[in-house]
């Protein structure tokens, strides 16, 4: 009976292990990879000194350092993994002291459990996993003394001289003391996080399950902008009328959609709208710091020509463990031809003439960005699917243009803006660029609409219907 009390409790641990790095690896990786982008870790003896001093100087670095390696997909899971186990076996050590074996094992499972569900709450970082671990190491350090006196008093000295380097082990957002996973915020995670990594495969990939989300619509519009085929996937997936194409950047939106709202725009060629997701969305940040946001603000002033204040996030970049090597490629100097030839490839889509915009206009932006580079498709895609969304067939007709941007959802509205006009004659068709095809398509959608649901005339009649 002894030896198979000593084998239970490694074999719990063992199984609580492999269940919480599976899930976390198979089921729930973004969660990770995202803590990692809002994070970030320097190996610099002064930045390290500024950074973490005061309450929970010694958590907060402990967790920096970890979060870091979330960005690799097995080593994030498998840390998480080791953290959560770490309570369990810390849990059921303490509780013998008072418990048997069985009782025992109970109240470590119900804390290994505790612990996990927090560790999949969205906005949830590492650090309070780890006070939760430390505060538990230090009372198991106590209970080690003899006498029970001596226990009571090493506890009190070792967590009461503890709590100013370890700090509080629960925070009102992000260590909530309880969460419960959320698969379809893992999805969109996921979805953010491949948007930021530009990919697009891997974003239809998991757009593939439609969310019904404005946020994964976005960033299901940009991957087919970026593949060429906006203009005839866009209604292929649920759209929240053009809401769901560019986003504003707004103080009273949330940190994810405003650090969101600048993947396009970056994408689009808009460096001022791009800058200011970023730095909104570095200042609303938990930590008011993050590598995604530094990454992005170093590539737009790379590209707008400010090398001074690239530099100043490069340097930054450049004492990281997974972005130095990225850092001193891209310092200015040190580019290679490839690396000068893409900055270039980027600053040719930029806007000719400064003018004060923001993302409340996105038409005006964009049409400013096509006058300066007419041959940006995928600002040509946004701007004819914002008009098309918007039901504003008038603008749609002055900003379209045959070739090169023909596709299915523009012949579609060209269809309705000639019938609405009374010119629906196959001179004007052809004219348009509208393939003869599509005018019988249209008869068939006036005969039974519903089996044509991902078409713009149904979008238009729904709309026109609703009005």
């Amino acid at each position: 009976m002894k030896g198979r009390k000593l084998h239970t409790g490694p074999l719990a641990a063992g199984m609580a292990f492999l269940a919480a790095f599976g899930f976390f690896q198979g089921a729930y990786p973004y969660h990770l990879m995202r803590r990692e982008q809002l994070a970030l870790f320097v190996f610099d003896g002064d930045y390290i000194r500024q950074t973490y001093r005061g309450g929970g100087c010694l958590v907060r670095l402990l967790s920096d350092f970890l979060e870091q390696f979330f960005r690799l997909p097995v080593a994030g899971p498998l840390l998480v993994a080791l953290l959560l186990t770490g309570i369990g076996w810390a849990v059921y050590r303490i509780s013998r002291h008072f418990l048997g074996h069985g009782p025992s094992l109970v109240v470590a499972a119900l804390f290994f459990v505790w612990s996990f569900l927090r560790e999949t709450s969205n906005v949830y970082i590492t650090r309070y996993t780890l006070a939760v671990l430390a505060y538990l190491a230090l009372l198991l350090t106590a209970l080690q003394f003899r006498g029970r006196w001596q226990q009571a008093a090493a506890a009190l000295l070792l967590l009461g001289g503890g709590a100013w380097a370890i700090g509080a082990p629960f925070h009102p957002q992000y260590g909530k003391l309880w969460s419960v996973p959320k698969f379809p915020d893992e999805r969109m995670i996921g979805l953010d996080v491949e948007t930021a990594r530009e990919n697009w495969d891997k974003v239809l990939e998991l757009s593939k399950v439609d969310l019904r989300m404005e946020e994964a619509s976005y960033c299901y519009n940009l991957a087919h902008a970026m593949k060429g085929d906006l203009g005839d996937a866009l209604l292929n997936h649920s759209q929240n009328h053009h809401y769901t194409l560019l986003f504003p950047v707004s103080s009273e939106r949330t940190i994810f959609t405003n650090c969101l709202a600048g993947e396009a725009w970056f994408q689009l060629g808009d460096m001022t709208l791009a800058e200011q997701s970023a730095v909104t969305s570095l200042q609303a940040s938990p930590q008011h710091t993050g590598a995604r946001f530094l990454l992005r603000l170093a590539q737009v002033n790379l590209i707008t020509g400010e090398d001074a204040a690239a530099q100043k996030y490069l340097t930054l970049l450049d004492k990281t463990l997974f972005y130095g090597k990225w850092a001193r490629s891209m310092m200015p100097g040190n580019q290679d031809d490839a690396t000068r030839k893409a900055l270039e490839g980027k600053r040719a889509l930029l806007a000719r003439n400064d003018f004060v915009h923001s993302a409340g206009d996105p038409a005006q932006v964009l049409r400013g960005l096509l006058e300066a580079h007419p041959g940006n498709r995928p600002a040509r895609d946004y701007l004819l699917c914002l008009d098309l969304m918007s039901y504003n067939l008038d603008a749609f007709m002055e900003d379209y243009r045959p070739w090169p941007t023909a596709a299915r959802l523009y012949h579609e509205a060209c269809l309705i803006w000639l019938s609405q006009h009374g010119i629906l004659d196959p001179e004007h068709v052809a004219g348009l660029g509208v393939d003869v095809s599509t005018v019988d398509r249209m008869g068939r959608f006036g005969r039974n609409p519903s089996l044509f649901k991902n078409s713009y005339w149904y979008y238009y009649l729904e709309a026109m219907n609703a009005q």
